[in-house]
């Protein structure tokens, strides 16, 4: 059987670091609060000449390198961002040109921090059938754009970031062993950008009541991630008849290391069975999951044979998980 495997990871992330401290400076905050609350202690910044283009180019290259093939050679590059560089085009496109990956078609997808497993499920069903054989999968945002920084309850969250990785035909026992993706509209209203739609054009009026920034429910988008991050993971492990105990590294979107826990602690899963970098980058949405990927990878925490579980939560409200034979 024909399926999709991983063969290069990459990353990439602004060299300007914003810590708790420095937010100290901006709002109404401290390094304790955000600490204990979110597990936050720093996030990239994107400078003025970087976009969710550049930052997925310098990504993408670097899973290209590690994988050891060429932009030529890609069938198919998918983008999952909540923050394109333009309205359109694609910022896929963006970034195909940025390459010269001229023969792969190329869009982006918006399912907010789920973004990345559902880029990786059409990626990986259009490997099972056959009609792409290389795939270029990313989530990039750059959501200090997006943000707030008056609001202390949504600017210490969110940082900028990329992560790419390559998928490539097999018939190995190893590869992608299910995706799964979920979503829940009638709760759109908990974690939204009100402003630049067409609902609320670009106008004065909408920069003057600040619907350019995300607006976010707290309190409410926690206690469905957690119930709904539990619920994702289990499917995909007794989808393949596995069992938490079987999981080498659990991957879960890196929003609060209170979800995290909570999502470790129904799985019973140990510390050393869940990978986090939410303290260096924050909530990167679409980018969390392919950034801390990349970071397991070239760190020596997955090696082959190992059992990985992608877990996600975002606004839509979308979910889902992924299980992969490394």
């Amino acid at each position: 059987m024909m399926r999709a495997r991983i063969t290069g990871t990459g990353s990439a992330a602004p060299d300007r670091i914003l810590t708790n401290f420095d937010l100290e400076k901006m709002v109404e905050t401290s390094d304790d609060w955000i600490t204990t609350r979110t597990g936050i202690k720093e996030r990239r910044i994107a400078a003025d000449n970087e976009y969710t283009s550049t930052l997925a180019t310098k990504a993408a290259e670097r899973a290209l390198q590690m994988a050891g093939i060429t932009p030529d050679e890609l069938d198919l590059i998918i983008l999952a961002t909540v923050t394109p560089d333009f309205p359109f085009p694609a910022t896929a496109c963006l970034v195909q040109n940025n390459l010269k990956a001229t023969k792969a078609a190329a869009y982006d997808i918006s399912a907010a921090c789920s973004g990345f497993i559902y880029a990786l499920t059409q990626a990986n069903n259009a490997i099972k059938l056959g009609t792409v054989r290389k795939a270029l999968i990313m989530g990039a945002e750059v959501l200090s754009r997006i943000v707030d920084w008056t609001d202390r309850n949504t600017c210490l969250l969110f940082g900028d970031g990329a992560g790419a990785v390559i998928l490539e035909a097999t018939e190995e026992e190893r590869g992608i062993l299910s995706t799964h993706i979920h979503s829940d509209g009638s709760h759109w209203e908990l974690l939204y950008q009100p402003g630049c739609g067409n609902r609320n054009p670009a106008v004065q009026q909408t920069l003057d009541n600040r619907l350019t920034f995300l607006h976010m429910q707290g309190n409410e988008v926690f206690k469905l991630a957690v119930r709904a991050m539990g619920e994702a993971a289990i499917e995909a492990l007794e989808t393949n008849g596995l069992s938490p105990a079987d999981v080498t590294l659990l991957i879960p979107h890196q929003a609060n290391r209170r979800i995290i826990d909570a999502t470790a602690k129904r799985l019973d899963l140990s510390a050393h069975q869940v990978f986090v970098n939410l303290d260096h980058y924050g909530n990167t949405s679409a980018a969390s999951i392919p950034l801390a990927l990349d970071e397991a990878h070239r760190t020596g925490k997955i090696k082959a044979g190992d059992l990985i579980l992608l877990d996600a939560f975002g606004g839509g409200l979308t979910w889902g998980s992924a299980l992969i034979r490394w």
